[in-house]
């Protein structure tokens, strides 16, 4: 039940909501084709979507969030609104996606991965500011991204690693803080997405 225009093939669970009203000047969700949406699902009006989307059960999708083409989201995964995901993109089990964050293409987001946008929770009224994960990044199960962080493209976060300062491009960052170091060889090729 909802709000929204659905491409060919697409197919919706009963107990999934896609165009859930959220407010009186909304526009409704746009899903490409060949969209699967599981059970316990929910998809906001404002969001555009686009082709061979999937999601698992009892997934969040808050409004003002534009998605490419074939993404995943996986299983209790939560994009809290207002967030730009691109094409070719996975995110598992778990995985939080705060306001305002950007998620470039051919993306791997492990579960339980947590990335944030609040420099001082509860502390101050901060404008919100959620990290940028560019093109061919992947981060591990359990990895924390901190507030305005930049991941560069082709870049790797270790699982479990908690990310303070931004990850130049092709670079691993490991431990708690995350220390950078050069890609290995077994990690220095791109993401291959299926």
């Amino acid at each position: 039940m909802g709000w929204y225009h659905a491409g060919d093939c697409c197919e919706i669970d009963d107990g999934a909501t896609v165009g859930y009203m959220h407010g009186d000047d909304v526009s409704p969700t746009t899903l490409g084709d060949r969209a699967r949406i599981r059970e316990g699902t929910i998809v906001y009006a404002d969001v555009d979507v686009g082709d061979d989307f999937v999601t698992g059960h009892n997934a969040l999708v808050r409004e003002n969030t534009t998605i490419g083409d074939e993404v995943v989201v996986g299983t209790e995964t939560v994009i809290d609104g207002t967030c730009e995901i691109g094409s070719n993109v996975s995110l598992q089990t778990g995985v939080y996606i705060p306001t305002h964050t950007t998620v470039g293409s051919n993306v791997f987001i492990g579960p339980k991965a947590t990335l944030t946008n609040d420099p001082y929770p509860v502390r101050q009224d901060v404008e919100m500011q959620g990290p940028t994960i560019e093109d061919g990044v992947s981060i591990g199960a359990n990895a924390t991204i901190l507030p305005g962080v930049t991941i560069g493209e082709g870049a790797f976060v270790a699982a479990g690693s908690t990310v303070t300062e931004d990850v130049p491009p092709e670079t691993l960052a490991v431990g708690s803080p995350a220390e950078h170091r050069s890609l290995p060889d077994e990690l220095d090729t791109e993401n291959e997405l299926a």
